[in-house]
Parts: structure tokens; sequence; C-alpha cells
């Protein structure tokens, strides 16, 4: 049992490649009891463990100490015992019996007379990787996954067994249902099976009630008691309630969402006196209308917006409309109404009130993940927003410079980029097509990533390498290339894992600029060393400008 290979995942986290599962399971065994300094979150796969960093200097430090460490085993019974009643009634359970040469009886006697073990999570939150005691239900991937696989599905797939813990698409051979809730907010561990667990499965010969519980905490909900409070008139395309995220949960297959622009949230905040934390309104494409319930001060950063407020009509007189500038605080008084247009560059608005908005947060975070559907809804005509105290003294900012990313003479956008983990599967080949000619951004993406297009005479990227890589971590701003050949720039709401090549990764000082390039805009990667770049060095036409200002 050893390490193989330690490989810089961007410029914030390593990947680590084992020998075998037994590796694997003892090193995060160990990471969990005893982390690195700097070691944010570790996440353990079927050849791999991923380690997020806090900088560039941990992910160095813990790189280099990886290999040195006495990994040991992981213990048989670090977890808890957890047994699920499965109604055996899958789709798949007599191609399941015929793959494996058993019969429908055996296949159930195999599953449920063995105990499975949790190696390891991700996908989506609550699912777990059960690993059994032996081989005799190794089975394929379906051909063509299911667009649809409901909740509490039990499947099979290679050596292990799960169960699907929401609706959502895959490519396992499902054998039976379970009514067991995988994933629960309202308990203590949402998650009910977690790594390291060991899983019982029984046969059960009652009805099913499938249940479900959803992940969003409503934002609908009478707010407590506050400082006063924001009324959303017109949430525009979309509004989400974001801070810095959630850490250290990846190995529940819980992403660390977050501000898409944590370079404009911070300022948002700054601007208004909260500290970086606090939660503000990231606003798509503009449009946002909200009203003070109390008096407020606001500021509002990232993509450029026309500000206008409306006074409240009274008898006697009536004030007229106003116009403030962005990355500037200002006061919106009780009753006035606040307008956000869309008016130039960048694809989301960051709205910051002094106080921070006072959601109740879900697992230690206010922000809104759009892929697992964890934390406050999106905003909608009607909501009320809390606006916390202020405690102390905070200091209203001074007005600020934008930080949005510009475009060269040429209208094209830059992007630095690191070697990825995986980039050997494109050799230096791709590497130079990849900064070699222009992408373009497809209107598919969202803020799980941004999808490349080919504008021009580009090409997509090629292989050199064939097979199928095993899923593995992946960090913000990894850029995934499936089959088709057009990468996918991974943003705050990306997967936890991912089973095709990274090829680099945008560096942390470029990830707010690659969160505001519009549908259609054009870019470029530039590749630099991480040993010896400078992010506060003078840049290139088209470079963006988000110095200082880190996730």
């Amino acid at each position: 049992m050893s390490v193989t290979a330690t490989r810089f995942a961007g410029t914030r986290s390593v990947l680590v490649e084992l020998s075998d599962l037994d590796s694997v399971l003892a090193l995060d065994a160990l990471l969990e009891a005893s982390p690195l300094p700097g070691q944010l979150d570790v996440l353990a796969a079927a050849s791999t463990v991923f380690i997020k960093a806090d900088s560039w200097a941990s992910a160095r430090k813990i790189a280099a100490a990886i290999p040195a460490l006495e990994l040991g085993t992981a213990p048989e019974n670090a977890g808890s015992l957890v047994t699920v009643d499965v109604h055996y009634d899958g789709e798949d359970l007599a191609e399941v019996a015929k793959l494996t040469d058993l019969s429908i009886e055996s296949v159930i006697n195999a599953h449920t007379s063995q105990t499975w073990r949790a190696a390891f999570g991700g996908f989506a939150p609550g699912f777990a990787y059960l690993l059994g005691e032996n081989s005799s239900l190794n089975v394929p991937r379906r051909d063509t996954p299911r667009k649809v696989v409901p909740s509490g599905a039990v499947a099979l797939a290679g050596d292990y067994s799960a169960v699907y813990p929401r609706q959502s698409p895959g490519g396992w051979q499902l054998i039976g249902h379970t009514d067991a809730v995988l994933w629960d907010l309202e308990r203590e561990n949402p998650a009910l099976i977690r790594p390291q667990d060991r899983v019982q499965f029984t046969a059960s010969h009652t009805s099913l009630k499938l249940s479900s519980r959803t992940a969003a905490a409503p934002a609908h909900a009478a707010p407590k008691a506050a400082a006063g409070q924001l009324e959303i008139l017109d949430p525009g395309l979309q509004s989400l309630i974001q801070d810095l995220g959630r850490l250290g949960l990846g190995n529940l297959g819980v992403s660390a969402a977050g501000a898409a622009d944590t370079s404009s949230a911070r300022a948002a905040n700054r601007l208004v006196g909260n500290a970086a934390e606090a939660a503000v309104i990231e606003n798509l494409l503009g449009s946002l209308v909200l009203r003070a319930r109390g008096d407020a001060v606001l500021s509002v950063t990232g993509a450029h917006a026309q500000l206008l407020i409306t006074p409240v009509e009274e008898d006697d007189f009536h004030e007229e409309e106003r116009a403030p500038e962005m990355n500037t605080p200002f006061a919106l008084l009780d009753g006035e109404t606040l307008t956000l247009l869309p008016s130039g560059s960048g694809l989301r608005s960051y709205l910051g009130v002094r106080g921070g908005i006072d959601v109740d947060p879900v697992l230690g975070s206010r922000s809104t993940d759009s892929m697992s559907g964890i934390g406050p809804a999106p905003l909608a005509p009607g909501t009320l927003l809390p606006v916390g105290t202020v405690n102390g003294s905070h200091v209203v900012g001074n007005p600020e410079p934008s930080t949005l990313p510009v475009p060269d003479a040429h209208g094209i956008y830059t992007l630095r980029i690191s070697k990825g983990p995986r980039e050997d599967w494109f050799g230096e080949a791709g590497l130079r097509q990849l900064t070699g000619q222009t992408w373009s951004v497809s209107a598919e993406s969202n803020r799980v990533g941004v999808r490349l297009a080919l504008p021009g005479d580009s090409s997509p990227l090629t292989r050199i390498r064939t097979g199928e890589l095993s899923s593995e971590g992946v960090a913000v701003g990894a850029l995934q290339v499936p089959p088709s050949g057009l990468p996918v720039l991974f943003l705050a709401d990306h997967p936890v894992t991912g089973g095709y090549p990274v090829i680099a990764g945008v560096i942390a000082e470029d990830l707010p600029a690659a969160a505001q390039l519009p549908p259609g805009a054009q870019l470029r990667f530039e590749l630099v060393d991480p040993l010896t770049h400078n992010p506060h060095a003078p840049r290139a036409a088209g470079a963006p400008s988000h110095e200082g200002n880190t996730p």
C-alpha cells in the first residue's frame, strides 16, 4: 500500500494517487483524524484522495508532506452499522441475474448476505459508494444511462452498490427501492450513510411508502426579528442568497457553492462595513427590484447596472428619483424602491446590505447550491429578507473601482491557467491547442460551470489516451474535458467528483473573472507556472483585474 503520485489540481488543491482502495481509505482516515496545516476538505474516491487547501503555499506543503505519512490501515469498524430495508423490484434485477449467472433469488441473497462498506461519497449529497465483501454482484453500468432514476433506488455498478438519495440521471443497474431517507437536513447528521459506515441490506416484504424531503430552506418563511427587511418585488431572471460557501462536506457530496464572483461579493460587503462572509444577493443580468422596510445602507458591485431609487409618494411632496453609483455605499430609506437594470459588461451583480442578509444558515452557510437545492430557495416576488443587526463599529467603505475583467482591443478575455492533474491525457499538443485558439462561452453555462464552444476555425481537444477515468475529486476552476472535446470550466456549484480528465485549472486569482463572462464572450487561456507566477505582476491586455480579492 502506497502513494503512487501527487499532482496539483489548480493552485489550491492536491490530487493524491494511491495503489489500492485500502490505501485510499487509510489516507482518508488519517487526514480526517489529523488534518494537515491549511487543509480545508478531503474527498476520497476509488483510487485517489483529493485535498483542498486554503492557499497555494499550503497546497505545496501538503503535497510535500503526503509521501512521508505512515498510512497504516483504516479501522474496519470506524463508522456505524446502518440497516436499509429494500423492496427488490428493480427494473434491472433480471438483467443483473443474467449478467452474474445467478437466479433472481440468489441475487437478492448475495446483496443481503454481505456487509457493505461506505468507501467514499460524492456524485450527490447523501450518495455513498458501498463496497461489498466479494465480487459476486460485479456488473457493468448500463450502456445507455437513464435520464431519471427515482429517489430511493438501490443499484449496482462494478463492485459497488448505492442508494440514490434524490431523483437524478444515472447509469447504474437498478435492483430495488427503499423508503429510507438518505439525505435529511432536519437530522443532526443529514447523510444516513457516511464514509466508513457499514451497511446491511435486508429484504422488505411490506409495501413501500416512498418519502422525500426538500433540501431547500424556503426564503418566503415569516422573517425573524431583524433590524429591517428587504422586500423582493421582482427577482429578475435569477436572484440567489450567497455568502462565501460551505466547506468540509465534500465527502458527503456537498459542494462549497457560495458567490460565483467572490471578489465582487467581498467588495459589496466591504463597502457597507460587513465582514467578508456576510450573505449578499447575487443577481443574474440585472432587473432586480426591491423595497426597503426600514432604513438600510446598500451597495451594488459586479456586473454593470443602472441603479434607480424611487422615493415614497407622500401627500405633501414628492421627491425626485435618484441614481446612486455602482461600487459605492448608498442609503435606501424606509419604503423606497431600488431597481437594477443591466447597462454594460459582466454577468452577475452583487447587492450587499449593512448587517447582511440574515436568513437561517444551512450546514453552516447561507448560500444557495443550485445543483443540489441546499440552502435558501431562489428569491421570488414577495420574499421578505431579514437584515442583520450591526454590533460594534463597522466602518462604511469608500467608493472602489470595478473589479470586472476587461477584454483586449479585439474583445477577447484572458484567463490564466496551470496544468491540470490529467494533462497527460492530452499531452503537450493538447495544452498548446487549449492555449493557442480562441473559445467562446456557450449559452448553456450556469453556476455549475462555463461550457465552452468553438468560434471560427477553432477545434475540439482530442485525447491521446483511451479508456475511462475513475471518478475523482475536482476543484472549482477545473477545465474538465468530456468526449466532445469541449471543456467545461467548473464554477461554484460544480459536482465534487468528476469522471472526465481535467486538462488544466484556472488559477484562483482569475476565478472571479471567469464567473463574469456572459454567453457569447470570447476568451483565451494563458498557461502559467504556479511556482513562478506573480498574481500582482502587470497584466497583458485582456487579463482580469481581481488582485487582492481572491476566493
